[in-house]
């Protein structure tokens, strides 16, 4: 995998849902997620499920989810045979979660060799079903944008379809059971993943993670649960759902909490421009400088670099660079992808090479 001639991505990166940079205030959300944990009734929960228990559990997902219809084809991954770079590559796609990659339960139990797998919608990745994570299921929807209501719509389609054959595990007092309590009633996680430089420059990130805190959301890094911030780029999610419905869930983050960390961040935009234009367009074109001429880059340095060059871009500072290339990059830049372009096994220093030279490949077209 490579930048392509002239700058150009390959078709199926650019047409990677979270790397679309088009929907509702996609200066500052880049995707929108909804994720359902369902169970089969007659089983046991993951962390108390046997291997024979995954196994079958395995088999009897994998039977119901390639029969679901849908507009596109539906690929299924075995990710207890699929490589590590594979299933590396599935992570940083978003598709899958890290501990479903390394097969743990979050107590530890597991590996590598836990029967589990993946159903990914293959030409828009806006689906992915995941078959023994946390649970026996875990729908996720993701669009682009600030999508959530268009999320939840096929999350819920898929959901009644296979509901239709599957019998999941319900409590008419509690609703749908899960392995973990925050889960238990509607079982849904709406996330949204924000791109928020304004706040960091401007030292205004803690306020909105303690706001967020106080009306129990959560703010987690670029791949969710456990990791770290890079690139400037959060994920805010509901912690609970016992207790309140899908609607009144949505309600709050799609027209409430979400607008307002919209605004926050549109509005120390505003003031990075008005009170410091010509500090941040040298930090800007700086980022430009290094981004298009260095030899040798880190993962995490790449991010950061793209990050700045991205809020550039959104401001107007920066001519004639496409936000999509930018997008772009924030994928391919990750070692997965990174160690898939180079068709080669590499090193710590060997893979900073290759991304930095992969960097100034996308880059060169839009030199000036």
């Amino acid at each position: 995998m490579s930048a392509g001639r002239g700058g150009e991505i390959p078709f199926h990166e650019a047409n990677t849902e979270w790397l679309r940079a088009t929907g509702q205030a996609c200066d500052v959300v880049l995707s929108s997620r909804v994720r359902l944990a369902r169970n089969l009734a007659g089983f046991p929960f993951m962390p108390k499920a046997s291997r024979a228990d995954r196994r079958q559990i395995l088999d009897v997902c994998r039977r119901r989810v390639v029969e679901i219809p849908t507009q596109e084809r539906i690929a299924w991954v075995d990710l207890h045979t699929a490589s590590t770079e594979q299933r590396t590559i599935l992570v940083e796609r978003h598709l899958i979660s890290k501990q479903h990659a390394r097969g743990k339960l979050n107590s530890g139990q597991g590996g590598i060799e836990e029967p589990r797998g993946v159903a990914i919608a293959q030409q828009s990745e806006q689906l992915a079903i995941m078959v023994n994570e946390e649970d026996h299921l875990r729908i996720q929807s993701l669009r682009c944008g600030l999508s959530l209501t268009e999320a939840l719509k096929l999350a819920n389609e898929i959901d009644d379809a296979l509901e239709r054959s599957l019998d999941y595990a319900f409590d008419r007092r509690f609703g749908y059971l899960t392995a973990c309590p925050t889960n238990v009633g509607t079982g849904i996680r709406f996330s949204v993943m924000l791109h928020l430089p304004g706040l960091r420059l401007r030292n205004e990130l803690e306020k909105v993670k303690r706001a967020a805190a106080a009306m129990s959301l959560a703010v987690r890094g670029f791949y969710g649960e456990g990791s770290n911030a890079v690139g400037d780029l959060y994920q805010i999610s509901n912690q609970t759902t016992l207790g309140k419905s899908e609607q009144m869930l949505l309600h709050e983050l799609q027209n409430e909490i979400i607008p307002q960390v919209i605004e926050y961040e549109r509005a120390s935009r505003r003031m990075l421009v008005t009170r410091g234009g010509p500090v941040l367009r040298d930090r800007v074109h700086r980022a430009l400088g290094i981004l298009t001429h260095a030899r040798l880059l880190a993962a995490e340095e790449a991010m950061d670099l793209l990050s700045t060059l991205r809020l550039g871009i959104v401001l107007g500072l920066v001519e004639g660079v496409p936000e999509r290339i930018a997008h772009a990059l924030l994928l391919l830049v990750q070692p997965g992808h990174l160690q898939r372009a180079t068709g080669r096994p590499m090193d710590q220093e060997h893979r900073r090479g290759a991304r930095a030279d992969l960097v100034r490949a996308a880059l060169a077209p839009y030199r000036t």
